[in-house]
């Protein structure tokens, strides 16, 4: 009977001991630098210890909480990933992705939101279920910003300005509800008509892609037809000037020469006229012979052969 008493006395010992080691060692813990060490005392926030070593009170006074606050989390917003792969399989979750644009068009976005804890006790404390909140609240705030877009944004030009406006829509809902949570990035990852209507929207595209190459061609063609007219012009405008500066001088040579004309018609008007009149003839008949007649001579002196005395030659 004693035996046994000493026995059950060792036994409580050993176990006290256990429980004591136990409770002493709950006492120290260490924070990484990628963590945030939250302390709870009775269940109720106590307060935020950074890396390093620290002490608490044994569990369960006070028990402790190590989120990572530097860690990039990544939560998928209309569809789910299976498997990585390769080849990487997923599950599409229609009832997030489609969205309704401005214009009232249907259009298919998957897109993953990236981010992190910011302050350790609002994430723990101040939102019960911070994933699903935090996928309600992006699907929400891209579902605005899509609405804010037309169908052509939404698929081409307008993805950067949309996945901007939902990370920035999406942190001020999240800021509200003081979640503790920061949102890094917002990657849009499959944007595309419904199935339904894939097709026609391939054939709006392709015609749109069509009217661009007509336009580019007729570009080119402006960009070649009217440097060579221009240059054209040039040149004609050159020619004219240049025709123009030749009929002036010429002109003025014309004026010169009748000038002279008239100051030598001056000094001897008939001998002059009589020139003239001769120059005039062989300019009409080049061909012909011509004898002038002199009436005031007798015999055979009053005939005068122009082209022998004059040294004109046969013509």
């Amino acid at each position: 009977m004693e035996y046994n008493k000493k026995n059950i006395g060792l036994g409580a010992l050993a176990v006290a001991g256990l429980l004591t080691a136990g409770m002493v060692l709950s006492t120290v813990y260490t924070v990484s630098q990628s963590q945030e060490g939250v302390i709870k005392r009775f269940g109720k926030y106590n307060r935020t210890e950074q890396a390093g070593l620290h002490f608490k009170l044994p569990f369960p006074i006070e028990s402790k909480n190590k989120p990572e606050v530097t860690e990039i989390k990544r939560l998928e917003v209309g569809f789910r990933t299976i498997k990585q792969g390769p080849p990487a399989t997923y599950d599409t979750h229609n009832e997030e992705a489609n969205m309704l644009t401005g214009d009232e068009n249907i259009v298919h976005s998957e897109f993953i939101v990236q981010y992190k804890i910011k302050n350790a006790k609002d994430y723990l404390f101040n939102v019960n279920d911070q994933k699903g909140t935090l996928r309600d609240a992006a699907e929400a705030a891209h579902r605005q910003v899509i609405g804010d877009n037309g169908i052509d944004e939404v698929l081409t030009t307008g993805k950067q300005e949309i996945q901007d406006k939902t990370k920035s829509k999406l942190q001020e809902i999240m800021d509200s509800y003081q979640s503790g949570i920061h949102i890094v990035a917002i990657q849009l990852q499959d944007v595309n008509p419904p199935e339904e209507v894939k097709a026609a929207f391939k054939d709006v595209a392709s015609a749109k892609e069509d009217k661009s190459s007509i336009i580019n061609v007729a570009k080119g063609y402006q960009n070649e037809v009217i440097p060579a007219a221009r240059g054209e012009a040039e040149e004609n405008i050159r020619a004219a000037q240049g025709d123009k500066a030749k009929r002036v001088n010429e002109a003025w040579g014309d004026v010169a020469k009748f000038n002279a004309i008239l100051a030598e018609y001056r000094k001897a008007p008939s001998v002059t006229k009589t020139r003239l009149y001769i120059e005039a003839m062989e300019e009409v008949n080049p061909k012909l012979e011509y004898i002038i007649i002199d009436e005031n001579q007798e015999g055979l002196l009053k005939f005068l052969d122009i082209d022998k005395n004059i040294g004109g030659g046969s013509k």
